[in-house]
């Protein structure tokens, strides 16, 4: 390329499209991430305050226990109350299953009510079946809604809610999936057929 005014300028052209090309990237991969886990060495303590109960332990005794322990997020301060269900129903082997359920929390608070508003539902055995699709349901909405507010994580876990409520029973998964997608499209986000949520 010359080294006149018309070659610099396309020069400095390119390069201002490839950072612009990288920006986007970026910005790209950023809008996929979910909210940020809370910090290990926050979790290990928490572990450390969970070692003198018996596992396994059912939600209600852990909430009983040490539901008033704060468990700093990155960008919100919890306490175990606000993530376990206060449920008999849910019990939890090992620390470690404990950490998973709040290391997210938008979705730990959502499964809290779910599973809280199910107890007591006549066939409440029927909901295992249900936790993980649930919980994978509200996983894909929490990347798609990447740093709002979760709303749509809060909207699908309200609606199964009302649907236990109204029906006595928990919705199937796919009828949750079909539900999440319907508001992801309602509020612009593509579904892609081969998704979890493309039902």
């Amino acid at each position: 390329m010359a080294d006149d005014k018309s070659g610099r300028e396309k020069q400095a052209r390119d390069a201002d499209n490839r950072q612009r090309r990288r920006d986007i990237e970026a910005e790209l991969e950023r809008g996929d991430e979910p909210e940020p886990p809370i910090e290990t060495d926050v979790l290990a303590a928490l572990e450390s305050e969970l070692e003198p109960l018996s596992f396994p332990v059912t939600g209600a005794k852990l909430v009983a226990a040490v539901g008033d322990t704060d468990v700093p997020a990155p960008t919100e301060t919890y306490t175990v109350a606000e993530l376990v269900p206060d449920a008999e129903v849910e019990t939890f082997d090992s620390p470690r299953a404990v950490r998973l359920q709040i290391q997210r929390p938008t979705v730990a608070m959502a499964m809290k009510r779910v599973v809280e508003a199910s107890t007591g539902l006549p066939h409440r055995d029927r909901f295992g079946s249900q936790r993980e699709a649930y919980l994978k349901t509200f996983h894909a909405l929490q990347r798609l809604d990447g740093d709002d507010d979760d709303a749509l994580v809060s909207a699908v876990a309200e609606w199964i809610v009302e649907q236990i409520h109204e029906k006595k029973e928990v919705p199937g998964s796919r009828a949750v999936r079909r539900q999440a997608a319907k508001l992801c499209r309602a509020n612009g986000y593509q579904i892609r057929n081969d998704d979890w949520l493309g039902v």
